[in-house]
């Protein structure tokens, strides 16, 4: 606690005045004129004018030095940034120093300023900075503000003499790696790090640093002197620099702390500061972040080949001379290089061939920083003119088709600008953000991943991972169709109107201008106009109804069609957020792939109702037997059931009630069975009782506080009217504890039950930012649809839900359904990361009069909206 004479008080008062008042006229002046280097200079100028009068002030001894280190030595001081101090000594500080010392710290908090500072002698700083790259790269951006000039100086020299540049250079490299490994290796993050993230400012400062360390300059103009970068590739990185300063310091000020995630919460208001007016097909905030996401892309390129060829200088490799690969490429030192610069121009197909050498040549770890750089410069070359010629177009053709390295050159291509420019319409989507509340990446980023997941696929070591999906496409054959697929399937993102249809076009154009086969190209375009069909069907409708199937089987047509659609729906949903695909999901697609394939083989014979009930039934009581239960033990239960009961469950669901219910198909009291679910994850629950209009909400309600949330709900009411409820439940706190709660599920949902309690609902959670931020509105729709059995034709609905995901919602659904008397059969609840859509089968209510669907609906979208 410092002591606060009327002296000290005068002076704290002063200085935090000037300093208050100084920073206000800083921010108005960059509200004009909007020059961020302006401001990060002068608020370095205002603190240091504080700083040296606080020392004086305090009548420090001039044999001391006050440094500026980190940011703030390179005289880059943010508006919520830290100011890190070093505090010199000639020798160890005795009582009465250490005393000033501590009351000129004490100083600087009380007018405001957040230092972290040290104070140590130059023997201590060195110690110090030995072996540590943190300290030494805090230490090489020092600036003195006041005290011992010669003190400094020293300092300086034996720290310089002191780094070991190619150790810094190495150190620097993998702190590198690991900070972009955090942020999956890709500046595409739809809340992107602007200082951290790849392609980020600390990208821009590492280089830098390892220039200062090895003594090749402090700036851009001296690396360009050097001969490490050419002059536009240092114009690139200062207008790249000059937009990552303005957009933190925005930033900062926005949000009033340090912070330097582009949160969704952000991105709005900054959007409104940068300029970003927005568009027809585009938010401001997209277009903010697409500016974002190209310059990351920029400084990502040009400073990977920075880092490459100051390493190496410093690291010079064997002087051997290069293995010639052809007439335009070599191997030099196990790096793709081109024999002279103008390579491209001369032969501007040398461009895809460069990637296509990649491919084919596993002894190269990539390109050479000449190559990247005659390859950065050359990108332009890929014009109309360049996409006609039939030597590219084969040349990009190999490369899809071929065995390996094509994820890693699809990724190098988009980082080039070649993808983008090769194929305009994928241009378009580079950097294009989807707020739909379930993607996490930017369209172009995901259709890269969907292209990794289908190369997956075939390769041996992630068969243990894709069993199922690693056979299907060995069997398929040309599985470069499916990438041409996965590139043009969300091709057309952010244009309006329907993607599907206007990405079908441009696959078109693309199979047609590439010669490939009618039967070929019909398949790519199929699928992309397709591409969303068979996740709606397996997530919105039952997959057990034979009319669903057949329906979606007509649209497949045949088996090539459905593996293809199947393996890439299943890559496009893992594709999309890791939070969005489950086993629940697999099961469901895999279980719509196999009926749809035996409809498909049998020219849908299977698919009439009643062969599937015989045949479910059969299949049902051989199970039966196995589990040893008496001859005619299913009998008075499967008497009070009717056909769309048997054609919505499995044999082996149908088993397991008949055993859990024959001697208690009359109960008084409620019988709950739980089990881990045999298909996949989570915990599969029946509940027999009489029914009763509230049933369904009050298990929503009972499973919600449980922390479960229901993926698929099975409801039958038999002919003596008792419920027979099937739920699949998942975790939604990934607790791992299935197995525990079984016995509880059974004894608590039971009781509850027994004891007709009243439904309760579930507690409030929170609301996911992107919910707040990006609000989704809800859709609520109820059509007629013809019943599976003929006698219920007419009285069946199916109401579908759209809305963010949010904590009650399915319990708000079924509240209305009981306060309007539906009934409710099945219910499938797809959750896509903050996005539901779910689809229920419902009747009652006097639904059939459009007075009243239209009345549901509106109660509903009112307690949705609140």
């Amino acid at each position: 606690m410092s002591r606060q004479t009327p002296a000290r008080q005068l002076l704290v008062a002063d200085l935090k005045a000037r300093l208050l008042e100084g920073q206000k006229a800083l921010e108005e002046s960059f509200a004009a004129t909007a020059d961020a280097a302006v401001l990060l200079r002068d608020r370095c100028r205002l603190t240091d004018a504080v700083l040296r009068d606080a020392w004086e002030a305090l009548a420090i001894p001039a044999s001391l030095a006050l440094v500026a280190v980190g940011g703030y030595g390179r005289g880059e001081l943010y508006p919520a940034s830290d100011i890190d101090l070093l505090v010199l000594l000639p020798a160890e500080a005795d009582g009465p120093l250490a005393e000033r010392l501590e009351r000129l710290v004490c100083l600087l908090w009380d007018i405001g300023l957040e230092t972290g500072h040290s104070v140590r002698t130059v023997e201590q700083c060195l110690e110090e900075a030995a072996g540590d790259a943190t300290v030494q790269t805090a230490m090489i951006e020092s600036r003195l503000l006041i005290g011992d000039q010669r003190l400094f100086a020293g300092f300086r020299s034996i720290l310089a003499d002191s780094i070991d540049a190619v150790a810094f250079l190495q150190t620097k490299r993998i702190e590198q790696e690991d900070r972009h490994r955090r942020f999956s290796d890709t500046p595409n993050s739809l809340e992107a790090n602007c200082k951290d993230g790849p392609g980020g400012l600390r990208d821009l400062q590492l280089v830098l640093w390892i220039a200062k360390a090895a003594g090749f300059g402090e700036s851009w103009h001296d690396l360009v002197h050097g001969g490490f970068i050419t002059a536009d590739e240092a114009r690139l990185l200062v207008e790249c620099e000059d937009f990552l300063r303005h957009l933190r310091t925005r930033l900062h000020l926005h949000a009033g702390r340090r912070e330097d995630r582009l949160l969704f919460e952000y991105q709005i208001a900054l959007a409104a500061k940068l300029g970003c007016t927005g568009s027809a097909t585009q938010l401001p905030s997209e277009q903010l972040m697409q500016r974002y996401y190209r310059r990351a892309k920029t400084v990502t390129q040009v400073c990977g080949i920075l880092l490459q060829n100051l390493a190496a200088t410093l690291l010079p490799p064997p002087d051997e001379p290069p293995l010639a690969i052809n007439e335009r490429f070599q191997n030099l030192h196990e790096f793709l290089d081109v024999v002279h610069e103008e390579v491209f121009v001369d032969q501007p197909s040398a461009i895809l061939e460069a990637f296509l050498l990649l491919q084919g040549h596993p002894e190269l770890k990539g390109m050479s920083a000449r190559a990247q750089r005659a390859l950065w410069r050359a990108r332009k070359l890929v014009d109309d003119d360049f996409r006609r010629r039939p030597e590219n177009r084969s040349l990009f053709l190999r490369i899809l088709q071929h065995e390996r390295g094509l994820v890693q050159v699809f990724r190098l291509m988009n980082q080039f600008g070649v993808l983008g420019r090769y194929l305009p319409c994928f241009g378009r989507i580079v950097g294009q953000m989807q707020h739909d509340l379930f993607h996490v990446y930017t369209v172009d980023q995901h259709s890269v991943q969907v292209l990794r997941n289908l190369r997956r696929f075939t390769m041996d070591d992630f068969a243990h991972e894709y069993p199922l999906c690693s056979r299907l496409i060995s069997d398929l054959g040309k599985p470069w169709l499916l990438y041409i697929a996965a590139l043009f399937h969300d091709i057309a993102k952010g244009r309006g109107g329907d993607h599907s249809e206007l990405g079908a076009v441009d696959a078109r154009e693309f199979c047609d201008e590439h010669g490939l086969a009618a039967e070929d190209a019909e398949l790519i375009v199929w699928l992309v106009r397709h591409h969303l069909l068979m996740s709606r069907v397996a997530q919105k409708q039952d997959v057990a109804d034979p009319g669903v199937v057949a329906a979606f089987a007509a649209v497949v047509g045949d088996e090539r069609h459905l593996i293809a659609l199947y393996l890439l729906t299943v890559a496009d949903i893992r594709g999309t957020s890791p939070k969005v695909w489950n086993s629940w999901k697999a099961q469901l697609l895999e279980q719509l792939f196999d009926t749809t394939r035996r409809s498909l083989l049998s020219n849908g014979e299977t698919l009439m109702s009643r062969g599937v009930i015989a045949q479910r039934q059969r299949e049902a009581m051989r199970l039966m037997r196995y589990l040893a239960l008496p001859e005619g033990a299913h009998e008075r239960l499967w008497q009070q059931l009717d056909t769309v009961y048997f054609l919505r469950q499995s044999p082996e669901e149908i088993a397991w009630h008949a055993s859990a219910l024959h001697d208690r198909v009359d109960s008084s009291q409620p019988v709950v069975h739980a089990r881990l679910n045999p298909r996949g994850a989570g915990i599969e629950v029946m509940v027999y009782t009489h029914d009763e209009a509230e049933l369904f909400l009050h298990m929503v309600g009972f499973f919600s506080r449980a922390g479960y949330s229901i993926v698929d709900a099975r409801i039958h009411t038999s002919a003596h009217a008792y419920a027979l409820d099937t739920f699949v439940l998942l975790d939604v706190s990934d607790r791992d504890c299935d197995r525990a709660m079984i016995s509880y599920i059974e004894h608590e949902l039971g009781d509850r039950l027994a004891h007709r309690l009243p439904p309760e609902a579930p507690a409030n959670g929170r609301m996911p930012r992107q919910v707040r931020y990006f609000p989704l509105q809800p859709q609520v729709s109820i059509r007629p649809v013809v019943s599976l059995d003929a006698d219920d034709s007419g009285r069946l609905f199916v109401l579908t839900v759209v809305a963010a995901d949010r904590p009650g919602l399915l319990f708000i659904v079924a509240r209305e359904l009981a306060g309007h008397g539906a009934s409710l059969h099945t219910a499938k609840i797809a959750t896509l990361g903050e996005r539901v859509e779910d689809t229920f089968l419902i009747s009652g209510g006097h639904l059939e009069q459009s007075a009243n669907r239209v009345r549901l609906e509106a109660d509903l979208l009112k307690q949705l909206q609140l």
